[in-house]
């Protein structure tokens, strides 16, 4: 897009804070909101498919449509008939689907005859005007442009009332340590703040300097505050803190456990992780503090780390291109236990070949169902997998209906850690190329390992064979931050926080082989 294109739109999303900020949803109106959607999951599927047709031969589901020789009314007969779920199936048979590299733009679409190249902005929903454009993904090829939308952010606040509600956190002081954009900070302090007027801090471990990259996304963020902040929403602003800086909030849950006797904290699980070995360090109990998590898995060290101070963890599951898709269940059986958003979205599973981790999983695709939805995705490949099953709860979302649940989700393409994730093809090119090229031997010489450390943080462990002579090994780490510079885009950003966290660390052992005696570049927690 250009320039003044892209002002003109943020300039749109600045002028439709102040009518975003004036409507309020109570409890009674989200869970209404909610049940109507449910109620009109078929319909508002078929009005994905008519846009997504409508759009012409040159857009990627229109043509994988008409190569299928598929057309809108063909998919309605069988909503009517057998349901969302099955329709959609029965799309991804005849090859109407986008695989996890096509909406990133990596790779074309390839169905029998058709090969179409595709761009991140043929996802957009051409309707959507009035946003702020940030972007996530991209560490190789084009990056994925994210739509901060008035509209969808207006739409989204249903589910978030419900949420909060549902576990007690409507009224009680919250501190948010997430990222300015294009980080998630924003949306979820603005989207609070609006609805329950309770965020008391802001806290972002990224800031940037006027003038670089980072720095267009601090000044769009400290403009969108100032307007928020006169539309009457107490927002506030954001305020750099580090990871080694965890005591900082520690300080802040102390003070509102004393004076108000609850609080919360919405961060990734690592900072979670961060803030309860801080308390744990300064021995103040977080008895009373519930912690909001997602951004990477909840394993069970995390929790229990996490838990033993006395916190409440609540995990929560979100892709910024379609908003959340599943929310914590007040009656699950673990801590990872979440109800899926079924009134904006569709999901159904297929399996999926992941070549760098050498494992089959049941990849989730994912359809949005709402117009004012900022992308519009029919059967788009995530990177994600997990178990899903239908099942009634207790819960408030299971009394309104949401009765299917996703457990134990993991990536199956992306190193996560510290909130922040890397493309795993992106990490094999680097282990598998760049450091024999540099230091020598071959890529049986070397290999990344997803770890948890003994305090519960997930590190990158490079192996690397003793064998290969190396004068300084803190060189070898270097060369792969250095590579991830290079990349730019989310590379970039993950290698600015996984060196602030010191994620990525050598050990010198020869590469593992799996239990069928193959060597795989990458070994992701749990695919061993």
């Amino acid at each position: 897009m250009t320039l003044l294109s892209e002002l003109t739109s943020f300039g749109g999303f600045l002028g439709g804070i102040p009518a975003l900020a004036r409507r309020r949803v109570t409890l009674a109106e989200g869970a209404a909101t909610l049940g109507q959607r449910l109620r009109s999951r078929g319909a508002n599927l078929l009005g994905t498919v008519e846009r997504a047709y409508a759009a012409g031969a040159e857009r990627p589901y229109g043509a994988l449509m008409r190569a299928a020789g598929c057309t809108p009314s063909d998919v309605g007969a069988r909503i009517e008939s057998d349901g969302v779920e099955a329709a959609l199936r029965e799309l991804r048979e005849a090859g109407v689907w986008i695989s996890f590299e096509e909406f990133k733009g990596n790779r074309p679409i390839v169905r029998g005859s058709l090969s179409l190249q595709t761009r991140p902005a043929d996802f957009d929903n051409t309707s959507a005007r009035r946003y702020l454009a940030t972007s996530t993904g991209g560490s190789t090829g084009a990056a994925r442009r994210v739509l901060m939308d008035v509209d969808f952010l207006e739409a989204k606040k249903a589910s978030h009332v419900v949420a909060q509600e549902a576990h007690g956190l409507a009224d009680v002081p919250l501190a948010i340590w997430a990222e300015i954009p294009p980080g998630h900070g924003l949306e979820a302090s603005l989207v609070q703040s609006i609805l329950h007027g309770n965020v008391r801090r802001w806290f972002t471990p990224t800031w940037g300097s006027i003038g670089d990259a980072a720095g267009r996304f601090r000044l769009a963020t400290q403009v969108a505050v100032k307007v928020a902040r006169a539309a009457g929403v107490p927002i506030p602003a954001p305020e750099h803190l580090p990871f080694d800086r965890a005591s900082v909030i520690v300080r802040w849950v102390e003070e509102m456990l004393r004076t108000h006797g609850r609080c919360a904290v919405r961060a990734h699980v690592s900072k979670a992780l961060r803030i309860a070995l801080a308390a744990r360090e300064m021995g103040v109990s977080l008895a009373g503090l519930t912690i909001s998590s997602g951004g990477e898995p909840p394993t069970d060290a995390k929790v229990r780390e996490i838990t033993s101070t006395g916190a409440r963890f609540l995990a929560n599951y979100y892709f910024m291109e379609a908003g959340p898709i599943g929310f914590a269940c007040t009656d699950g059986v673990d801590a990872t236990d979440l109800h899926f958003m079924a009134d904006h979205l569709a999901l159904i599973t297929a399996p999926r070949e992941v070549g760098a981790f050498g494992i089959e999983v049941g990849a989730f695709h994912v359809t949005t169902l709402l117009p004012s939805a900022p992308k519009l995705l029919l059967n788009v490949e995530l990177d994600d997998y997990g178990e899903l099953e239908c099942r009634r709860c207790a819960c408030p979302f299971g009394a309104l209906g949401f009765d299917v649940h996703l457990r134990n989700v993991r990536s199956f393409s992306k190193l996560t850690g510290e909130g922040v994730t890397l493309v795993g093809s992106d990490m094999e090119r680097i282990v598998e190329s760049e450091l024999p090229a540099r230091f020598g031997g071959s890529a049986l010489d070397y290999q990344l390992r997803e770890e948890e450390d003994d305090r519960g943080f997930t590190r990158l462990t490079l192996l690397v064979h003793p064998r290969i002579a190396l004068d300084d090994e803190g060189a070898v780490l270097a060369h792969v931050h250095g590579e991830l510079s290079r990349m730019g885009g989310a590379a970039a950003v993950s290698r600015n926080i996984w060196e602030q966290a010191g994620t990525l660390r050598l050990r010198r052992e020869a590469p593992r082989m799996s239990e069928r005696g193959k060597m795989r570049l990458l070994v992701a927690k749990g695919t061993d």
